[in-house]
């Protein structure tokens, strides 16, 4: 399952707006680790609907990755409520990322 793609344009309504908590993956095509981490993000986003994760490509959308200060990728942002309240900042394994975001899922379908 391939996730959303969310861009300047409807970053606001897509991800600010949203009644659940959204990760924004920052990428660019060139990007190898941000390439590594995609399969990871596809197959929590099949796994835990409680949270929707979107990619931004910040090669085609450089205004949204310059307002969240995004000096580095792969930067995985969680946004609730319009404000950032995660960053996930490198490539990480799956099993890190669902660490992390622990505070984000259903606790009885971690794992």
């Amino acid at each position: 399952m391939a996730l959303k793609t969310v861009t300047d344009a409807d970053f606001d309504e897509a991800v600010l707006k949203s009644e659940k908590p959204v990760l924004v993956d920052f990428w660019a095509e060139w990007c190898g680790p941000c390439r590594m981490i995609a399969p990871s993000l596809e197959a929590i986003a099949a796994e835990h609907d409680e949270i929707e994760i979107v990619k931004l490509n910040i090669d085609q959308n450089p205004a949204t990755a310059a307002k969240y200060g995004v000096m580095s990728i792969p930067t995985l942002n969680v946004y609730q409520g319009g404000e950032v309240v995660k960053t996930i900042v490198g490539a990480k394994p799956k099993a890190a990322i669902v660490r992390d975001l622990a505070d984000f899922l259903d606790e009885d379908s971690q794992g």
